[in-house]
């Protein structure tokens, strides 16, 4: 991998956002952010100390996961007793390390490591970039499993949830559309294996694709997983008001796409309205919800590629500081979550409904549904309300007959981490510039999994290889490792 001298490496991390793309063949990381730059905490009105053991002050810093929790109405799922136990939620991104509040036992099950560090043992699903830690912290995180829900402990919006690690991003954060594609699959074919009750899919990330959703290889496989009963949460992407559209896939109207709520300095939701960065999208399709993405805290990784190269975002220990629409999808995951211990038979049209419906308004957001859809999310108001007694999904199916290059975009649309504003250009966040046909001054045609191709075909055509590939079997060879969950799978 080109890596590039370390001062040019940490001067582009501060001008031209703050991850690297997930720009192997193209796929673009829009929502991959962790904007260490808004690192300084957004408080409210004064509240308690800042707790030593956490390093925030969980009252006043309105990122904390306890302002987090209000904010969407969590509470009232805790009272209940409800946490998100009994529900897995698959986590496709650049893997995770169980620290801090994911180190407990059980808290994180691995599933498949489709990346290119799934080679190295000393890598294998662990996250060297630091942004697939951090949103497994925000979904389910929990420091004391037998403490309940609060402000004396971090905790994430479904502290009782599973979180199964799908890595496709390598330790720099590079995957390809095909890779992604894999992933998907792989949750699909084993979401109830070994015990596993898959319901919901978080996609924190997305790609500029150049083609209809309704021929995109990437929109066909996550409308796949939908139809197995499993809530895709995509975020909308971090284009802004420069942006036309959203991010593939969350330009799918048969997925949940989530865009970023900025509270606006309080505690409240009666001021609050959509993040400057947030994608727009348009009046045909923008996001359908929106949830807490400005400065929120959930786990750190340390010495992950985050954590070096911004060292401000660190909160206490434990703890880092970021903002996206990734942010925005994790917590709607965690909320997801939640929705399904309390009525574990809502199908995912049934899910996206009851959010949409109950959603939070005020004169910022209901007016203006292309900002910021229908609403904040309320689980406390979801929790109530009834599905609808129809469901009319009159949006178009996908048939993933389009292009793999197309999927994966022309240009890179970042956060700057030091303004939270949006940039684009076409080479990755080191600075190096990428092609349909290179990655990382390397070729991806006819790589090989464990000495097997995938499939007998390369990932570099256009096609994806096949065309349906959705409860069928791995090409009946092992991915490097060859264990999962203890068992063997093809």
């Amino acid at each position: 991998m080109h890596r590039g001298d370390m001062a040019h490496r940490r001067r582009l991390g501060r001008t031209g956002g703050s991850f690297r793309t997930l720009a192997q063949s193209g796929i673009v990381v829009l929502a991959f952010t962790i904007v260490a730059a808004l690192a300084a905490p957004l408080t409210g009105a004064a509240g308690a100390a800042t707790n030593p053991a956490l390093g925030y002050d969980p009252v006043a810093d309105l990122g904390s996961p306890t302002n987090v929790a209000s904010v969407i109405g969590a509470g009232a799922a805790y009272a209940a007793g409800i946490t998100g136990k009994g529900v897995d939620v698959a986590l496709v991104d650049s893997g995770v390390t169980p620290v801090g509040p994911l180190a407990a036992p059980g808290k994180v099950i691995n599933g498949a490591d489709v990346s290119l560090d799934s080679q190295a043992p000393n890598l294998r699903y662990l996250d060297g970039f630091g942004h697939g830690t951090h949103m497994a912290g925000l979904i389910a995180g929990v420091q004391n499993p037998s403490a309940a829900p609060g402000a004396s402990q971090f905790t994430g919006v479904a502290p009782g949830a599973r979180i199964v690690n799908v890595k496709a991003g390598a330790h720099d954060g590079a995957v390809d559309v095909s890779q992604v594609i894999a992933a998907i699959d792989w949750v699909v074919q084993h979401r109830h294996d070994n015990g596993l009750n898959i319901r919901v899919l978080n996609l924190s990330f997305g790609t500029q694709s150049t083609q209809p959703y309704v021929v995109d290889p990437l929109a066909y496989a996550v409308e796949q997983a939908w139809r197995h009963g499993i809530v895709v949460v995509v975020s909308g992407g971090n284009d802004g008001v420069n942006g036309t559209s959203l991010a593939d896939p969350a330009y799918d109207p048969n997925v949940l796409a989530v865009g970023a709520d900025d509270p606006m300095g309080t505690v409240g939701t009666n001021d609050d309205q959509p993040a400057s960065f947030t994608s727009r999208g348009n009046l045909v399709r923008h996001v359908d919800v929106i949830a807490p993405g400005k400065s929120v805290i959930s786990a750190r990784d340390p010495g992950s590629v985050v954590d070096t190269d911004f060292p401000s975002g660190r909160v206490g220990t434990d703890f880092f500081r970021g903002s996206g629409t990734s942010q925005a999808a994790a917590v709607t995951s965690g909320a997801v979550a939640l929705l399904l211990q309390q009525r574990p038979s809502l199908t995912p049209d049934q899910v996206k409904s009851i959010l949409m419906s109950s959603a939070t308004t005020n004169s910022l957001i209901g007016d203006l549904p292309i900002l910021g859809g229908r609403g904040i999310i309320n689980v406390a108001r979801a929790m109530k309300t009834a599905p609808p007694l129809l469901n009319l999904n009159l949006s178009a199916a996908s048939s993933g007959i389009g292009s793999l290059e197309k999927a994966r975009g022309t240009s890179a649309h970042l956060i700057d981490p030091i303004t939270g504003t949006p940039l684009s250009g076409e080479q990755d966040i080191m600075g190096h510039a990428w092609t349909g046909t290179t990655w990382a001054g390397s070729a991806w045609n006819s790589y090989t999994w464990s000495g097997a191709t995938w499939s007998g075909t390369s990932w570099a055509g256009s096609q994806w290889a096949g065309s349906q590939w959705a409860g069928s079997q791995w090409a009946g060879s092992q991915w490097a490792g060859s264990q999962w969950a203890g068992s063997s799978w093809s």
